[in-house]
């Protein structure tokens, strides 16, 4: 398994993530069976959120763990998400620590290991976020810290306010929603893919040491389903074929191999909770497309090169 470097937190953790949004339906022995696949084939960051399965898939997923005699705790990365209520979205410092509590019962654990900040909030005070950070941190509940779907500046908001060091930024990246590539592709541009939609954040985040985490990493755009397979990609569908024949693997190996061979040593979180398709993502971190594939595909998705 290939793994990306976190100089904060001192470690290299795996290339892939276990996104365990879904497995809220799985049984008590299916999710152990996830569990024991994805640490098995490598994979020991689980990423959760406190809305997933309105919070049934932390739930599921503590009760699976407790059963493992062999996986401990600290052997894996926790992560989880907060910040989203219905209807609105909540960084205030009493969310944040009520939303933590939650999370740690859910799961049977005394701490996260990471906690990411889900939407950004338009009445944030980063003053109370900060501070909600600062008593997570002093009493051991999270031991680092992130964000997900926030544009630069709002995270140099953020940090401005703690010395807690913002280490993540989970965004939404595949082959065919990759603006944060093209925006910097098409610099000086008056095309689609030239809109800077996001604040630079692809440099953004490799400037000040911020490790992307790619969700929805087989997507297409407006929520349209996978790609790989899709009539609606024809062209990508077709290079995907010839490139999975070239280095051995299978389309969806190949998607996955694309998005870590960017230098900016991203993180891809799945999205599966079939154990064999774990295994499946896990092995496209031995390939390594080279600079020629990885542009045949960008423009595959559709992508332009001025």
């Amino acid at each position: 398994m290939k793994t990306v470097a976190i100089t904060e937190m001192g470690i290299s953790v795996p290339a892939v993530i276990a996104g365990c949004m879904r497995i809220a339906g799985l049984s008590g022995t299916e999710a152990a069976d996830f569990i024991s696949t994805a640490v098995g084939s490598g994979i020991t960051f689980f990423d959760h959120a406190d809305i997933y399965g309105s919070g049934q898939s932390e739930t599921v997923f503590g009760s699976a763990l407790k059963q493992h005699s062999l996986i401990k705790r600290q052997d894996i990365i926790i992560q989880s998400k907060c910040g989203i209520r219905k209807g609105c979205y909540d960084l205030s410092k009493e969310y944040i620590l009520s939303s933590i509590n939650g999370i740690l019962s859910r799961l049977q654990t005394d701490y996260l290991d990471i906690l990411l900040l889900h939407r950004p909030d338009a009445l944030v005070e980063p003053e109370e976020t900060a501070a909600a950070f600062e008593k997570l941190h002093e009493t051991g509940k999270v031991r680092f810290f992130g964000v997900s779907n926030h544009n630069s500046l709002q995270i140099q908001l953020l940090q401005k306010y703690t010395s807690l060091p913002l280490i993540f930024n989970q965004l939404q990246f595949s082959l065919p929603v990759s603006n944060m590539v093209a925006a910097g592709m098409e610099v000086n541009m008056e095309t689609a893919g030239s809109v800077n939609r996001d604040g630079s954040i692809l440099d953004y985040c490799r400037l000040n040491g911020i490790t992307i985490q790619a969700w929805s990493p087989f997507q297409m755009p407006a929520w349209k389903g996978c790609f790989i397979g899709s009539p609606e990609y024809p062209e990508l569908n077709r290079v995907l074929q010839e490139l999975g024949a070239v280095y051995h693997a299978t389309p969806t190996q190949i998607a996955a191999a694309w998005i870590l061979r960017h230098p900016a040593q991203m993180q891809l979180v799945t999205g599966t909770t079939k154990p064999q398709r774990l295994e499946e993502i896990a092995a496209a971190t031995d390939i390594r497309l080279s600079r020629e594939d990885w542009y045949r595909l960008y423009l595959a998705a559709g992508h332009i090169l001025p």
